[in-house]
Order: C-alpha cells, then sequence, then structure tokens
C-alpha cells in the first residue's frame, strides 16, 4: 500500500473547512455528518476536547415523532434539538462546521432549525 492516501472531494472540501473554523469555549463548533438514511449534529469545544451536545435523527426524542430520517423535515428537527440542548449547556453561538457538504438541502435544513431555535452563527 502506498503512502499517498487517496480523499473523496468532500474530505478534501472537509479540510479545507476545518483549516478555518475552530471550536472555542465561548464560540463552539456545531458540526454536521450526513448519510443517506440520517443526519447527527454536535456542539463541540476543541480546546478541551469535549462534545457539549449532540442529536440526532436516531435520538429516542426524535425517532417517535418523525416519519422519515433521510428528508430535510428530519434535518431541521435536528437543527431545532440541537439548539434546545446547546442552549441548556449555555452555548448561545456556535461557528457552523459543514462537514465537506454542500450547504443545501438537509444541512441548510439544519442550520435553519438551529438557527430557529435560537443559536448563533
Amino acid at each position: 500500500m502506498s503512502a499517498i492516501v487517496e480523499l473523496t472531494r468532500r474530505e478534501r472540501r472537509h479540510r479545507r473547512v476545518r483549516k478555518r473554523v475552530l471550536g472555542t469555549a465561548e464560540r463552539p463548533r456545531l458540526c454536521v455528518f450526513r448519510s443517506l438514511r440520517h443526519i447527527y449534529a454536535q456542539v463541540v469545544d476543541d480546546e478541551s476536547s469535549r462534545v457539549l451536545a449532540a442529536a440526532g435523527t436516531l435520538d429516542p426524542a426524535l425517532r417517535q415523532s418523525l416519519a422519515g430520517t433521510g428528508n430535510a423535515e428530519a434535518a431541521r428537527a435536528v437543527g431545532e434539538l440541537i439548539a434546545k440542548r446547546a442552549r441548556e449547556a449555555g452555548v448561545e453561538r456556535a461557528a457552523f462546521d459543514r462537514g465537506g457538504y454542500l450547504y443545501h438541502g438537509r444541512v441548510k435544513a439544519l442550520a435553519e432549525g438551529a438557527r430557529a431555535g435560537g443559536l448563533e452563527f
């Protein structure tokens, strides 16, 4: 196996984003992971390497109320839930880390849900 590692386009975009987006105690990073069936979000303080809040479509609080998990409606609900949990943890502002995904569709819906839930970024 060679030393050269082939990266996907998303991973290359993610590395470019992560060069500039860093979560601090005052402004943690809201990171997004999207799979074909689910979407997950975490609020991370990179300085202390701690996850302050997390939510996803597999979360028991959402699982019962969602008709489907791989759509924009579910992503918006995850955004609202992560905003609620972040505010409970004392986070008012966050830096949005889209994880190399394009700001469109489910990622955009999650961000709008987080903003509707009271999180600033």
